[in-house]
């Protein structure tokens, strides 16, 4: 007896599927999965931050959590930006609390629950260019609004040669606007990446194990072992990345604050 051919498509877990159909036909709107887990995120942050927030006078440890979090995004301002980095630490606290938990939630095994079907929201682009197009207009409105056209002084650094001038600021300028480029896609390559590894690992078990050969057997055991080390991984890049994208936004900020 030949056993049956699992297909695993690895891309299957980034689409975006219809949950609730538009109430008028023809109509561009429907609730879909990505804005489901969205709401799931954002319900677990609110349940977070409200349970944190208490106020006591001993505090517990969920207090603790909070009043840790919020002082590590003060902290980072604080070094960064100096003492006006303060007015933006809702928009930088933001980011990196939404960044994490989505990034959290979409390594929780919700899969082992019929029916459903876990969803990392920082898996899609447009959710990721959201947050960096945001946080690039943030620093043109604050660089433009502290320091008006001199803010272009920012793509010629100091001492540079007259004749070097011209070349400098184009490539200081293309630099500039790479940036919310590269801070959107940091994030979304570093969560498919590890999704679709852990997929395909799982697909050599499934094989293996379909198998049923001594060797096949090897191949899944050792697959299991690389999921294991993977996911370990991955719930490391989850914290990391949402580090990277608050101090590179604060790095940002930086430059059209103090123009450095």
């Amino acid at each position: 007896m030949v056993a049956a051919e699992v297909k695993i498509d690895p891309m299957h877990q980034f689409h975006i599927d219809p949950l609730v159909g538009p109430a008028e036909a023809g109509s561009p709107f429907m609730f879909t999965n990505s804005a489901l887990w969205m709401l799931i995120v954002l319900g677990a942050i609110y349940l977070f931050m409200m349970g944190g927030m208490k106020r006591q006078l001993v505090p517990g440890r969920w207090q603790m959590a909070v009043e840790g979090v919020t002082s590590f995004i003060t902290s980072m301002l604080d070094t960064n930006v100096g003492p006006e980095g303060r007015k933006y630490v809702p928009w930088v606290f933001t980011v990196f609390i939404f960044i994490l938990f989505a990034n959290l939630m979409g390594m929780m095994p919700f899969g082992i629950i019929p029916g459903v079907h876990p969803f990392t929201v920082t898996s899609q682009f447009t959710v990721t260019g959201v947050m960096a197009i945001i946080s690039f207009s943030i620093v043109l409105v604050v660089g433009f609004a502290r320091h008006g056209f001199h803010f272009f002084s920012l793509f010629v650094p100091h001492g540079t040669p007259a004749l070097m001038v011209p070349f400098i600021f184009l490539v200081e300028l293309l630099s500039f606007l790479v940036r919310p480029f590269s801070l959107a896609l940091r994030l979304f390559v570093a969560m498919i990446a590890g999704h679709i590894l852990i997929k395909v690992f799982a697909y050599f078990i499934i094989q293996g194990i379909d198998a049923g050969t001594p060797m096949s057997l090897g191949i899944s055991a050792l697959s299991f072992v690389f999921i294991a080390g993977v996911s370990a991984l991955e719930l490391l890049v989850c914290a990391i990345q949402a580090y990277v994208f608050a101090l590179l936004t604060s790095l940002y900020i930086n430059d059209a604050v103090n123009l450095h």
